[in-house]
């Protein structure tokens, strides 16, 4: 016991450490020491014939009282006498945990370390560990590493039982961290090494992607998978061993009979790798199983040699559709991470490729009549430019950072890049340009703030660049680009990607997911889910003072870089039991023949199934609600030519609230009144209360607001409108009546927040009303 008792216990620890060492020549019990407050961590057998003893790591937890009660057990050993057996033989207790214990001994960092081949590292310098910690415990480790000078990187794997956190630091520091909080349960070498990609053999990269495939499960080629993404790209290869289950020789496609359809430049390999994946660095990490829920196709746009005549450039994205599309009944998403820089700067305008995605988007265009779901890239900055003190500066420039064409268009989404990369094994040397959170550093941006749609739509992963102190210009490291699939294989297996590529991929990849789990919604409701989900980061919402965000104007630096932010799949694909997601797909007939012209039809209503008791119940609390409309446009790129105003599209929808001491005849009245001229009533009750306002949302084929409110008043405001303005269709009287039917997507989410609520279960039985009434 006198070892037992010297083993030292900090007082900051959540456990405290110690070794187990059997009898030389007898078994050691170690599932003894994973009770009462023991976590037995690691074990080595006893070798009985060779006379070594077994040992146990073992943890013991301070508040569950570990120690004492193994001191407890032991004291019982020496002290007291079971009751005799029938033999009449008197036996101590806890005989056979007493009995295999020779010594119990401090632990040594090294007792600690899990990786079956690598030795403990013997340098003196920082290394990098992959920290295996209790999932409750993490923030305490974290904490106590920061404040020992270790660096701790922000990536996270999660598993039942462990959380997975990479630092780096010396062995003194990371052993003063572990006693010190007694949260580890395991260290070990990263996953992957930091120069992973450019430092492992071919054959070594081979290892890696057989150990990927074993734990992937692809959807079956059955002819009936849900979803598609399919890349408008250089091609994909066949040969590389993660993307052959999911792509079919026959689903190769090009725009140009005759062109080659293996991709001899490498960009939509490492596209198709993103889709299906999104960055394998995270799976390489892991060891957990993989669902790949949907497949891969390829139509390409871009030649091999030579680039497509700029006239040409709307005519072989539809040709290329066109290809793929013989196959017309597949749920796809289209994927461009094309764009052009002459057309740069536009502000926002159409030009012919981006009016041709609209087209194709809504259905006009193409030789299946169809509505499709397309991401498209923003645009990169040239790496050259100088902006290693302020890239943002670089990248909100009107005249050289503008989105690029055709991300402009109305109905597609446009992808910018965000990066939380940030030193992940670092770079060599310098510091990164982007702060975690914030634009990548070659994103374009929108250099409007009116009339035009909001572009980007949303922002994902797209890497960082760092400033090495001695360039006058970024530069680039392989931890601070997305790991994916390279043409090469089987020369090199892995490759990288960033900037708004990686970033349009990921988008495609979140949606044919979403697709997959939602066949039957429209491509317009699922873009209204998806970019519906979007939130900005802490880090963008530093660019706005806190005493300005109640000042509409002060959004305009969000939406021009950000767009509506970071999805969220999560958000996307459920509501959580305190947030509610109502969706209704509808048509609306906009305008009516009258007279010698057109005016406005109907507008339709939507009576929200509010759970009224509970939000009245819900005193002094406050409620979000957040809405999405979405409708694919007609283009008419000649009425912009003709300087009138917001005539480029088809149709224009809004959509409004109810106000708490209206009845309908008053709301659909006051709605009417605002229709007609397409302004804000300043009068009404919802004038000014929405977070982005009306003239914000109002741009584009796609709106986007919250509002937050008392929830008393909420339940008073279950009625929502989405009503025509004026559009093309409305001027044109040549255009056919019968096809001026506009559908759209009307998605509506109440989040109470913190609240002791479940309001899931309070709409739930409920059935939302539709009605049509005359504006």
């Amino acid at each position: 016991m006198t070892a037992l008792d010297a083993i030292p216990v900090v007082e900051t620890a959540k456990s405290t450490y110690l070794a187990v060492e059997g009898r030389p020549g007898e078994p050691l019990i170690a599932d003894k020491f994973n009770v009462s407050g023991l976590s037995l961590l690691s074990t080595q057998d006893a070798d009985i014939d060779q006379q070594i003893a077994g040992r146990a790591i073992v943890k013991a937890n301070r508040a569950s009282g570990g120690l004492e009660n193994l001191k407890g057990k032991l004291n019982q050993f020496a002290g007291e006498l079971r009751p005799p057996n029938k033999n009449g033989v008197r036996n101590p207790y806890n005989a056979d945990l007493a009995n295999s214990v020779g010594m119990f001994a401090e632990i040594e960092l090294r007792d600690l370390w899990r990786h079956p081949k690598k030795p403990f590292p013997q340098s003196a310098d920082p290394i990098a560990w992959e920290v295996w910690l209790e999932p409750t415990e993490v923030d305490d480790f974290v904490a106590t590493a920061v404040h020992q000078g270790m660096t701790v990187y922000p990536d996270r794997l999660e598993f039942p039982e462990d959380t997975v956190v990479l630092v780096e630091g010396t062995t003194d520091q990371m052993a003063t961290t572990t006693v010190g909080t007694g949260s580890v349960r395991a260290v070990s070498p990263p996953g992957v090494p930091i120069d992973f990609v450019e430092g492992l053999e071919a054959e070594e990269q081979a290892e890696w992607v057989q150990d990927v495939l074993s734990r992937t499960h692809y959807e079956p080629d059955t002819g009936q998978v849900a979803s598609y993404v399919t890349l408008l790209d250089t091609g994909i290869t066949l040969a590389h061993p993660l993307i052959q289950p999911a792509l079919d020789a026959a689903d190769r496609h090009a725009a140009v009979p005759g062109w080659d359809l293996e991709d001899l430049d490498g960009h939509g390999s490492r596209m198709a790798g993103i889709a299906l994946f999104g960055d394998l660095r995270s799976h390489l990490q892991s060891t957990v199983a993989i669902h790949v829920p949907h497949r891969l196709e390829s139509s390409k746009v871009i030649p091999d040699a030579g680039q497509n005549p700029h006239h040409l450039l709307g005519d072989r994205t539809q040709k290329a559709i066109n290809a793929v599309e013989v196959e017309p009944d597949r749920l796809r998403t289209f994927a461009l991470a094309t764009t052009t820089e002459d057309d740069t700067p536009h502000s926002g305008a159409p030009t012919s490729w981006s009016t041709e995605l609209d087209q194709l988007a809504v259905g006009r265009s193409g030789d299946v009549k169809q509505q499709r779901l397309m991401v498209v890239s923003a645009g990169n900055l040239s790496p050259q430019h100088d902006g290693t003190i302020d890239y943002l500066a670089k990248c909100d420039d009107i005249d050289e950072a503008e989105i690029e064409s055709p991300a402009q268009a109305w109905n597609t989404i446009a992808v910018g890049a965000m990066t939380e990369m940030n030193d992940v094994g670092g770079p060599t040397h310098g510091s990164t340009l982007a702060v975690l959170g914030d634009l990548a550093p070659m994103s374009r941006t929108a250099s409007w703030t009116k009339t035009w749609p909001i572009k980007p739509d949303i922002v994902l992963e797209g890497g960082n660049w760092f400033n090495d102190g001695y360039s006058t210009t970024p530069n680039q490291h392989s931890d601070l680009m997305l790991v994916t699939t390279s043409r090469n294989y089987p020369a090199r297996s892995f490759t990288h990607i960033a900037d708004t590529s990686a970033a349009t991929a990921l988008a495609a990849r979140d949606i044919a997911i979403l697709r997959s789990a939602y066949p039957n919604l429209w491509p317009e409701t699922i873009r209204a889910l998806y970019v519906g989900s979007a939130r900005w980061t802490d880090q963008m919402w530093s660019h706005i003072a806190p005493a300005d965000r109640n000042k509409k104007g002060a959004y305009d630096v969000m939406f021009t870089r950000y767009g509506y932010g970071q999805p969220n799949m999560d958000r996307a694909l459920k509501s959580a039991s305190s947030a509610v997601t109502l969706i209704a797909e509808d048509h609306i007939r906009p305008y009516e023949n009258k007279g010698s012209g057109r005016k406005l039809n109907e507008m339709r209503l939507f009576e929200l199934p509010w759970p009224t008791e509970v939000l009245r119940g819900m005193i002094g609390q406050d409620v979000t609600l957040r809405i999405a409309l979405s409708t694919f446009i007609e283009p008419n790129p000649s009425e912009v030519a003709r300087g009138r105003k917001n005539r480029y599209a088809s149709h224009g929808l809004r959509f409004a609230l109810k106000g708490a001491d209206e009845d309908v005849n008053e709301f659909t009245r006051r709605v009417g009144r605002t229709a007609v001229d397409d302004f804000q009533d300043d009068n009404g009750p919802d004038s000014g209360e929405w977070d982005f306002g009306y003239n914000r949302r109002s741009v584009g084929s796609m709106h986007i607001d919250t509002l937050t409110i008392a929830a008393s008043d909420l339940a008073q405001r279950g009625v929502i409108a989405v009503y025509p303005v004026g559009g093309w269709w409305k001027e044109n009287r040549n255009v056919d009546p019968e096809r001026c039917v506009a559908r759209f997507s009307l998605v509506v989410e109440i989040d109470a927040d913190e609240a002791d609520v479940d309001l899931y279960a309070e709409v739930q039985a409920k059935v939302p009303v539709a009605a049509a009434i005359k504006v």
